[in-house]
C-alpha cells in the first residue's frame, strides 16, 4: 500500500504568473560543493533524488505514454508528481509506477485529470518559480536554498526540510507574488533544534 501523506492546500488568489522519521505537510540538485553545503539533504540524498527523477521519466513514459504531461520532483525522496493526464486510471499508474522506484519514500500525487496545459502556460510556470525563488532571496529571512519550488497551472509546490515557521513565512511569501493561484506545502517539518544541529555540521564542510 502506498504512504499518502495528507495534502496541506493553502489557497491564495492573485491574477497575471536524512532523515527519513520526520513528518510531511502535504507533501536535482545541482552537485557543486556549494550546493551540497547549503542544501539540507545529505550529499547522498541529494545524487538519490537525481536518480529518481530521471528514473520517473522512463517508468512515466512505460505507464501512460504519451497520454499526459507528467513532472515528477524529489526531495528528500519524496515523489512529486504534478501535470496533468488524460484519465484517472492514468494518474493511479504514474504513481504506483514511481513509487517502485528503488529509494522513492512516499509519493504525493497532484496530478490533475484534464487535457495537458499549453507550451505558454507552462513558460508563465517557469516564470512565476522563478519570481518566487527571486522573492525568497530578496526576504533574506528565508534559508532560499533549503526550499525546491515548482509550479504548475499556477500553484506553486514548496519541498524542503523546514521548520514551521519557516514553512509559514514561504508561504506568505509565495503567496504574495503576482500570478500565484494557490500554494501547496510538500513540507518535511524539523524543530528549531534539529535545524541547530543541521547548520553548524553544514558550516564545518569545506
Amino acid at each position: 500500500m502506498l504512504r499518502r501523506p495528507a495534502v496541506l492546500l493553502a489557497g491564495l488568489a492573485a491574477a497575471a504568473l536524512m532523515s527519513a522519521c520526520a513528518p510531511l505537510l502535504v507533501g536535482g540538485a545541482v552537485v557543486g560543493t556549494s550546493m551540497m553545503v547549503s542544501d539540507r539533504r545529505t550529499s547522498g540524498t541529494q545524487l538519490e533524488d537525481q536518480a529518481i527523477e530521471l528514473k520517473s521519466n522512463t517508468r512515466v513514459r512505460e505507464a501512460v505514454g504519451e497520454r499526459g504531461h507528467v513532472n515528477v520532483t524529489s526531495y528528500n525522496r519524496v515523489a512529486l508528481l504534478t501535470g496533468e493526464v488524460v484519465a484517472e486510471t492514468d494518474k493511479v499508474a504514474v504513481e504506483q509506477a514511481v513509487a517502485k522506484i528503488e529509494g522513492v519514500r512516499s509519493v504525493v500525487n497532484e496530478l490533475a485529470v484534464m487535457g495537458s496545459s499549453s507550451l505558454a502556460n507552462r513558460s508563465n510556470d517557469a516564470i512565476l518559480t522563478s519570481k518566487v525563488k527571486a522573492s525568497f532571496i530578496d526576504a533574506k529571512d528565508v534559508f532560499a536554498t533549503a526550499i525546491k519550488v515548482t509550479t504548475e497551472r499556477g500553484t506553486v509546490y514548496l519541498m524542503g526540510r523546514v521548520t514551521e515557521r519557516e514553512s509559514t513565512r514561504a508561504s506568505d511569501i509565495a503567496r504574495g507574488v503576482p500570478g500565484v493561484l494557490k500554494v501547496v506545502r510538500v513540507f518535511e517539518v524539523i524543530s528549531e533544534a534539529e535545524l541547530a544541529e543541521i547548520q553548524p555540521k553544514q558550516a564545518q564542510k569545506p
